[in-house]
């Protein structure tokens, strides 16, 4: 079979440049737009608007590698990625300039322009793509890929880039020294190793991905010697990916690759966002409740005898201890090894607590944990330091939910797995949201579960 060689190739870095004067535009025409709309002169302030905004988007895209070629990526994440760093610089951007001064201008003009660029961003990079695809679709811009190793992850990618056609990878086959290979009537069978490294040579294949068990090193290691004499770029897809990751990532250490297998997402500027998003959103609760605690404590304190606070310890992020805030909702006040959870008709519970466990009342002090960083407002519920130490040696995985710091509502909770866990196949549901929490975590999805913790989080049968 004789495969097209593509006449014009522009790589990343011709269409990062691209992405570049695409943002530059949206910025500079979108502010133009909103001074049309006010009536207003397009005057040298506005350039200096430009000027801090580009600046500050510019080392933005350069930390979290926004100006790459996105082949391979879904749009939704380009996109999602492209706000988060607008919505940072506008913050950024007004920030600096009201602060110092620079510049005089009004608020609701940083806001339409923020929305305005938004909508630019969302559309000049989807005209991007959708220009790109149809340049690939002409024969221009693509890669002749081929697959070595039969694991299922080189499988399931050989089929992804097949049904994507726009992303413009030609799938040239399979190839395995393996005989009777069953593969999907999709893909084609490219026959064996040697086969696969006269191709190369020819220049007939652009990619070639290694999807092999490590158990075959030897193989992997003739087969990287000998695509040595080609032009061919060879990337290698570890078995290791066939386990169920937690955030994995590569990352490189004095030049040394490494894969991570079980990690945290709140590193560099996700760390930041997360803990802006906590600091904002609490103290915007906090002043809005603060009539609501001094009532609570005012019935707890003339109800029952105890303190009006129980501090209880928990595992923070990393397993580490922390000390968790709540109204005090029972007459007995455990933190040790022993702990027994709620339940129905517990007699510990005091008149006024079974209110506040119903409708999680009882929780709203860890806003005050979340503005001291021990807590955010979404993550993993934090559990007694006694069920930790239970449930780590029953559940797979369990121990994960603490590489982000723990959340006052979460995942698990919105989905209904709240309250007792009586069963070890509840708690094993709540890690099994959790870890998902963890594995695809946006600031979109925190607002999501903040809005819909609005409506189902506080009260639930769950709860005792």
């Amino acid at each position: 079979m004789k495969y097209k060689r593509s006449t014009f190739r522009a790589n990343a870095s011709m269409i990062s440049i691209v992405q570049r004067f695409s943002d530059i535009l949206v910025m500079v025409s979108m502010l133009y737009v909103v001074c049309l709309f006010k009536g207003e002169s397009f005057i040298y302030t506005h350039w200096l608007m430009i000027l801090s905004a580009l600046v500050v988007f510019q080392m933005l895209g350069g930390v979290t590698d926004f100006y790459r070629s996105w082949r391979g990526v879904s749009f939704g994440n380009e996109v999602k990625l492209a706000i988060k760093n607008w919505t940072l610089c506008i913050l950024i951007t007004s920030g600096i300039t009201s602060l110092f001064e620079l510049i005089d201008t009004e608020l609701v003009t940083y806001a339409k322009w923020y929305i305005f660029v938004s909508l630019g961003l969302i559309l000049s990079r989807y005209a991007i793509r959708r220009l790109i695809g149809f340049l690939r679709q002409l024969g221009y811009n693509t890669k002749n890929v081929a697959i070595l190793g039969t694991l299922p992850v080189g499988v399931n990618l050989a089929q992804d880039l097949i049904k994507s056609p726009w992303l413009g990878f030609n799938i040239i086959g399979v190839f395995s020294n393996r005989t009777g290979v069953d593969l999907p009537d999709m893909i084609p069978f490219g026959g064996n190793i040697s086969n696969l490294v006269d191709q190369a040579r020819k220049g007939l294949i652009d990619t070639i991905y290694i999807a092999m068990p490590m158990r075959d090193e030897v193989i992997i290691q003739e087969v990287i010697e000998a695509l040595t004499d080609t032009t061919c770029s060879v990337l290698l897809i570890p078995d290791v990916l066939a386990f169920n990751l937690l955030q994995s990532r590569s990352e490189e250490i004095n030049g040394i690759q490494m894969v991570s297998l079980f990690d945290t997402p709140m590193n560099g500027l996700n760390r930041i966002v997360k803990r802006t998003e906590d600091i904002v959103i609490s103290i915007g609760i906090i002043i809005f409740i603060l009539p609501v605690l001094l009532i609570i404590s005012l019935m707890i304190k003339f109800t029952s005898e105890g303190p009006i606070l129980f501090r209880q310890t928990r595992y923070g992020m990393d397993g580490k201890p922390i000390n968790v805030w709540k109204f005090r909702s029972m007459n007995v006040m455990e933190n040790d090894g022993s702990i027994q959870q709620a339940k129905v008709g517990d007699s510990r519970v005091t008149s006024i607590g079974r209110i506040l466990r119903k409708t999680s009342l009882d929780e709203l002090p860890q806003f005050f944990n979340v503005l001291l960083g021990d807590m955010s407002i979404v993550g993993p519920r934090p559990h007694a330091v006694a069920h930790n130490e239970q449930y780590r040696s029953l559940i797979k995985g369990y121990m994960l939910r603490h590489k982000v710091k723990p959340g006052i509502t979460g995942w698990a909770q919105i989905n209904g797995w709240r309250g007792e866990t009586d069963t070890l196949e509840k708690m094993e549901k709540r890690v099994e949201y959790d870890l998902d929490y963890i594995r695809d975590w946006s600031v979109w999805l925190d607002l999501k579960i903040i809005f819909l913790t609005v409506f189902k989080g506080f009260v639930n049968k769950s709860a005792y």
